[in-house]
């Protein structure tokens, strides 16, 4: 594989978040201290450059029509955007807490909406910035929200387990135990596998229409990044010097040994591809590699950063690679065999 220079961009600070919108025609990034910019997607030229949240931006999310860009600050506030025209359309103020993560549910159409985190509530939001939903407080802070594929559930997770709430009538399917902090969450492309990046240090996965569960542990520190493959079968996680990759076909990766794929530094961000089988992992040290979990030797390519990656992103056709950094340069790196 050959990892290619596009272009690149610069903001004020280091890159809190970076996504792509599903048509391909935008990048939008936001930087710790709170500007949010969005890209063309073919020359880095500018869409939108706004002040973003006071004190700091969070997290960004675009509409799965790639309409509507929405961001979550230290502010308590949700902000949408037409990342098009370049403007603010609305705001939502949910709380005194920051808003750390929203997603919008992934379905097309006249029902979209977003959820939000603010502390210990969990709002459901139109893009019109007005409160479809507000659901019953958690009993402890919000630390993770993760929608099913399908767009029929969400996961919320706190201290002491993960909520299931069915997006039709709010009501809380399943509520899934865990006794520790949960620094991330992911569901399998096919629904099947719910899996927690935890503070033990340890992952965890839920079968959620079977009530299965199956834990790994043995990491250097916590597991912050998680995610599987279009597959379902291969799912990666951070958490030590090595990224490790799981096998979960079948009866799942309890008990199985994980592929071990090396760095000289802790690992700092990894994603797979949306629609082919290339992970992408980056270390702390700046190194960028590629991997593809079938073949014998997996190592695809190796790339040293300037700085290293806070946020990798692969385009939705898989062609482009963004990757934010620490110095807060955006690079967007072409992928060819």
């Amino acid at each position: 594989m050959n990892l290619t220079k596009f272009w690149a961009a610069q903001l004020d600070d280091y890159v809190i978040d970076l996504e792509w919108s599903r048509d391909g025609s935008l990048l939008a990034a936001a930087s710790g201290s709170g500007p949010i910019e969005a890209y063309n997607a073919k020359d880095g030229a500018k869409r939108l450059s706004v002040s973003g949240h006071a004190n700091g931006t969070n997290t960004l999310r675009f509409s799965p029509d790639s309409l509507v860009l929405a961001s979550g600050g230290q502010d308590g506030c949700v902000k949408f955007w037409d990342p098009l025209a370049g403007q603010h359309t609305s705001t939502a103020s949910i709380g005194n807490d920051w808003i750390e993560h929203i997603g919008f549910r992934p379905t097309l159409g006249s029902n979209t909406s977003l959820a939000a985190s603010c502390g210990k509530k969990l709002s459901i939001l139109k893009t019109d910035g007005s409160v479809l939903k507000q659901l019953p407080d958690a009993a402890k802070t919000i630390s993770a929200l993760a929608w099913d594929p399908e767009g029929g559930c969400l996961a919320a997770a706190h201290f002491g387990g993960v909520k299931l709430w069915d997006s039709d009538d709010w009501i809380v399917q399943k509520e899934l135990t865990y006794a520790n902090g949960i620094n991330t969450l992911a569901w399998s492309p096919n629904s099947r596998w719910l899996v927690s990046g935890n503070a033990d240090p340890s992952v965890h996965l839920w079968i959620p229409s079977e009530d299965a569960e199956l834990h790994m542990s043995g990491y250097e520190g916590k597991v912050k990044h998680l995610s599987f493959d279009i597959t379902s079968r291969w799912l990666a996680t951070s958490g030590g010097r090595d990224a490790c990759l799981w096998d979960c076909s079948g009866a799942g990766p309890e008990g199985r040994e994980p592929n071990m794929l090396p760095h000289d530094a802790p690992v700092c961000a990894l994603a797979f591809q949306n629609s082919h089988g290339i992970l992408a992992t980056g270390s702390l040290d700046g190194t960028l590699e590629l991997w593809s979990p079938e073949r014998k030797n997996p190592l695809r390519a190796t790339v040293k950063m300037p700085a290293a990656a806070t946020k990798i992103a692969w385009s939705w056709d898989d062609r482009y690679l963004a990757v934010g950094s620490t110095q807060g340069i955006i690079y967007v790196l072409k992928c060819e065999a």
